[in-house]
């Protein structure tokens, strides 16, 4: 992934930063006004600093004076340099009124929490369809022993575009519980259906080490999900839909996850996998609120010489259930631990036999 650059947030009395914007818009020259713009820079550079980012709350009648607002420095004082470099007086004003509103108004969509007039600050959410992610995020309760588990980074970045906080999220394909870490990080509730008793009870007591700042609910349940009433499992919790699914399925037989006749690992051919996988879609797609979003992460397998495009396969079920396809991200796959110390044998390989190297897999993301 692209380095991103340290963010250190600026605390400032809220008050006092919108009375010295409005003492710059009442300039009426354009050499005065980027006067006052450096001073108000200066000052910013001399307020106190932390590594927290502010809790998203901007002015209103609730805030003392005494209470600072927190904002990213580097946007902040990008956008006052903005000013600055300004040509005109109309468009420093202009500048100046956009900063302003930045700091003194909320505006989000129906489907997340990005402040868009601060959406500068928001770097660290992704945009691009081309994920290059170096390593995995292995902090707090994160691990990478269960094989066959995705980075944690993937349901962040999901939750973070396509979910508000206090929002359900349902992954039918639990695992390790990877997505429900993130939702306790995050302030999501998370269910999850895992169908080895085992490994649903080994994930709960993981799930369970992380802490839980938001008092989110995140569970997992023993079944099958290509057979399980999702709305009855919801409404045992008192919610009737669920605002994002996040299905990672085995990749057919590349992994074998049990011995169980439903595990999708165990299907006897290509069709059965992706029929099995369709029941699934079509029974969290029953629980998932209008217009919100449902995401695949899936990669291809080889076999028999050739080339399996499990991906496309997937993606074409979840279609084939009336949702829309919205994006097609591609993530990079480095260091896996089935190639992992073996580089040169699988270029060999891949010489010898004329085939890549997978390198990739598919994030498809769809809107109901």
């Amino acid at each position: 992934m692209i380095e991103q650059p340290e963010r250190l947030y600026v605390q400032i009395g809220p008050h006092a930063l919108v009375d010295a914007l409005d003492r710059c818009l009442d300039e009426n020259d354009l050499e005065c006004m980027r006067g006052r713009v450096a001073d108000l820079q200066n000052s910013i550079n001399d307020a106190p600093l932390t590594e927290t980012p502010g809790d998203g709350n901007l002015l209103g009648d609730e805030l003392s004076p005494a209470s600072p607002l927190t904002l990213r420095r580097d946007v902040l004082l990008g956008e006052l340099q903005q000013v600055l470099d300004a040509r005109t007086l109309r468009r420093a004003r202009y500048y100046l009124a956009r900063l302003q509103k930045g700091v003194t108004e909320v505006r989000t969509n129906a489907v997340n929490d990005i402040n868009l007039n601060r959406w500068k600050e928001y770097d660290d959410i992704l945009t691009d369809s081309l994920w290059l992610m170096d390593r995995r995020d292995n902090t707090g309760a994160h691990e990478a022993s269960y094989w066959g588990n995705f980075i944690p980074q993937i349901p962040h970045q999901l939750m973070m575009r396509y979910t508000k906080a206090g929002d359900w999220v349902l992954d039918p394909f639990v695992g390790s519980g990877t997505t429900l870490i993130e939702c306790k990080r995050l302030g999501r509730n998370g269910l999850g259906v895992e169908l080895n008793a085992e490994v649903a009870a080994r994930s709960s007591a993981v799930v369970a080490e992380e802490p839980n700042p938001y008092g989110v609910t995140a569970e997992i349940a023993v079944g099958d999900s290509g057979e399980a009433d999702f709305g009855a499992f919801l409404a045992s919790y008192g919610v009737p839909e669920v605002q994002l699914v996040v299905l990672h399925p085995p990749y057919h037989d590349i992994i074998h996850f049990g011995d169980a006749p439903a595990d999708l690992s165990n299907a006897p051919s290509i069709e059965a996998f992706v029929a099995r996988f369709g029941d699934v879609v079509r029974r969290v797609s029953q629980v998932l609120a209008p217009g919100r979003f449902l995401a695949v992460v899936i990669g291809d397998k080889y076999e028999g010489r050739a080339w399996v495009p499990l991906g496309f396969y997937t993606m074409q079920a979840v279609m084939a259930q009336g949702l829309t396809l919205k994006s097609v991200v591609v993530k990079n796959l480095n260091g896996t631990r089935a190639k992992r110390d073996q580089q040169p044998l699988w270029r060999y390989r891949a010489l010898v036999a004329g085939f890549y190297v997978f390198k990739h897999e598919y994030i498809f993301i769809f809107q109901s």
